[in-house]
Formats: C-alpha cells, sequence, structure tokens
C-alpha cells in the first residue's frame, strides 16, 4: 500500500505530495487572508465530498480540524493568492488529481 502524505508550505503557496517521504508532485494554491490565516500544524483528512457546491470547487477534502479543508475551487484566478477564509484552494483539475493519490486518514503537515 502507498504511503502517501501531504505537505502544505504557506510561505510559497505550494502543496507537495510525497510518497514514502519523497516529493512526486507540487501543486500552486490559494490560502488564508492575513486576518483569516490557514492553521498550521499536523491533520488528517476525515472526509472527501465529490462536488460539495458553492465555492468548493469539483471535491471537498475535509481536515481534522473542523471547517477547514483542501478544495477546488470556482474562481481560478485566486490560486496563488492570501484570499481564502482558511482554507486550501486548489484548481479543480489539481484537487481531482490529488485526491486520486490520497484516502481519508492520509497526513497533512502545514507549515509556515
Amino acid at each position: 500500500m502507498p504511503n502517501y502524505r501531504i505537505i502544505v508550505d504557506l510561505s510559497d503557496r505550494q502543496l507537495y505530495l510525497l510518497l514514502n517521504n519523497r516529493v512526486v508532485r507540487g501543486f500552486p494554491v490559494g490560502i488564508g487572508r492575513i486576518a483569516l490565516q490557514t492553521p498550521r500544524g499536523q491533520f488528517v483528512i476525515i472526509n472527501k465530498v465529490p462536488n460539495p457546491g458553492g465555492p468548493f470547487g469539483a471535491l471537498w477534502m475535509g481536515l481534522s480540524k473542523p471547517h477547514y479543508g483542501i478544495h477546488g475551487t470556482n474562481n481560478p484566478s485566486s490560486i496563488g493568492k492570501m484570499v481564502s477564509h482558511g482554507c486550501i484552494r486548489m484548481y479543480n483539475a489539481d484537487v481531482l488529481e490529488l485526491a486520486s493519490y490520497v484516502k481519508v486518514g492520509t497526513q497533512v503537515d502545514i507549515r509556515p
């Protein structure tokens, strides 16, 4: 069974997919605003919801910190910027690709 995990680097606004502790893919992300910062720390994916509606794009992956997740967006111009309410936004194609590798229980490290 592959051992995937995710690192979100807030300083460069990138999400990295690791397999056995080696980066196999990087994705640009949008992150929280100054007043609504993306939480830092170690979390896990607790659910995956396709087509959640609203601004969450093609997929929502909830984190073990309530009300926060990794999700697609209906505003692709927001990727790479500090614009969210604390969630990690991805292009819809990217979040779908990421979700194809990771499962519920995958570790997510969010770093400054």
